[in-house]
């Protein structure tokens, strides 16, 4: 096949010439896809022709033909693209969708790639440097940064993100980025997100077990769907102030790892025991969440790659959405529509809080049986639900059972997928 390889969309029903298992014939080095029903999922079947033509060793694929449309050449994209390919698409259309669909494709590979990338190179701090030099670039005067790092964090009262991180080598921080556009320093903020940025789980003294560690490289990608949502909605014409907290940490065990039967005190005063520190991204984002609502912004969303109860309940093929607010939530439905992003709400209630408890504090991060019990992803966010204000008016929490593969499957290549960014950036704007 040639580098450049032309892919058609075909509205016309599959036949006799067509192989009945098959949505894509070759002809003429050029590829076509045949929707075998279009009143079905066109787009996922689309999403899996993509993912046949990437293995037949297509490098770089041009969607030609009138047959396209925003929507199916995203879901192209989405399933063509992989390690080594994460912008190789060229779009068709009207220029403004052409852009539009490149800034997309731009951000996914950015935030897909810093998934991918190994656990050595991508430690707490340059997570956050990285996080803040992409979406700076995005609108250099309206962008500014700071970083708490080390010790710093304790002596400022950040004491989950710092207890989480304080085993590893690596010091843990976090990162507040402020993006306002509108030059006045003193205006509101408008939507704060919130990302957990473990660059690598280790389970700390709860250690995982050898295959339940291969992958937490990707334990940062709340961070990286959060920092990339928020370079999406700028290059989309975000006018709002908005702010970003990403809470990076490296969860390890050592002579000064945080120890389970620790008690934390956080700023809102609410002790927390540890009854399991693989636990641990509950007890960093408490401290973003922390950190947004002192804004007073009136949308808080936060994203993690949060629990294992989240991707055994929806395959993985769902994001995981947790809110007190049901007008929050039918907003976070109605973009995660629009944009074609699959989400399923779980159950939450304010009863949630109680079902990690403590004989010594005012809760524990979990409970101490295997995967912290029955319910687990809803009693994580009821965990979180203690760090927003306000009884959680206008809070969304994304756990993230779509961010990550380790190996391929029909719709999605190894590694960072990015899904989530579309569905926050829509939010924020």
């Amino acid at each position: 096949m040639t580098q450049v390889t032309n892919i058609h969309l075909s509205k016309q029903s599959s036949n006799n010439n067509w192989q009945s298992d098959n949505l894509v014939q070759y002809v003429d080095n050029e590829l076509h896809i045949c929707l075998k029903d279009s009143s079905g999922t066109p787009l996922r079947q689309i999403q899996k022709a993509a993912r046949s033509i990437e293995k037949l060793g297509v490098k770089h694929a041009r969607l030609s033909g009138d047959n396209w449309q925003a929507d199916t050449q995203w879901s192209f994209a989405l399933g063509f693209t992989c390690v080594g390919k994460l912008t190789n698409v060229e779009f068709t259309g009207s220029s403004e969708c052409i852009n539009n669909l490149n800034d997309k494709l731009a951000v996914f590979a950015w935030s897909r790639d810093l998934i991918n990338q190994t656990p050595s190179e991508l430690y707490p701090l340059k997570l956050a440097e990285l996080a803040a030099d992409y979406i700076n670039a995005q609108a250099p005067a309206y962008v500014t940064s700071n970083i708490i790092s080390g010790d710093e964090l304790q002596q400022q009262g950040w004491v989950g993100i710092y207890n989480v991180g304080k085993g590893s080598i690596n010091p843990p921080c976090l990162l507040e980025v402020d993006f306002n556009p509108t030059g006045d320093p003193d205006a509101a903020v408008s939507a704060c997100l919130v990302g957990k940025g473990i660059t690598f789980d280790s389970g700390g003294y709860s250690l995982k077990s050898n295959a339940g560690m291969f992958d937490m490289k990707c334990d940062m990608g709340g961070a990286a769907v959060v920092a990339g949502a928020m370079a999406l909605a700028i290059r989309q014409g975000l006018n709002k102030r908005v702010k970003l907290f990403l809470c990076c940490a490296e969860n390890m065990v050592s002579n000064d790892a945080y120890k389970l039967g620790d008690i934390l005190t956080y700023k809102n005063g609410v002790t927390m025991e540890v009854a399991n520190t693989d636990a641990e991204g509950r007890i960093v984002l408490a401290d973003g969440l922390l950190a947004a609502s002192e804004t007073k912004a009136p949308l808080i969303i936060d994203a993690a790659t949060l629990t294992g109860a989240a991707v055994m309940a929806t395959g993985g093929e769902y994001n995981a959405l947790f809110t007190l607010d049901n007008k929050a939530a039918e907003q976070a439905k109605k973009a995660a529509e629009q944009v074609n992003e699959p989400i399923w709400q779980f159950p939450l209630a304010a009863w949630h809080q109680d079902k990690c408890p403590s004989e010594f504090a005012d809760t524990a991060n979990s409970r101490p049986v295997p995967g912290g019990g029955a319910g687990g992803a809803s009693n994580a966010a009821g965990f979180l639900s203690r760090f927003v204000d306000n009884e959680g008016a206008g809070w969304l929490h994304f756990d993230l059972a779509t961010a990550y593969n380790g190996s391929s499957t029909s719709l999605f290549s190894a590694g960072g997928t990015g899904l989530g960014i579309a569905t926050i950036a829509e939010l924020i704007k």
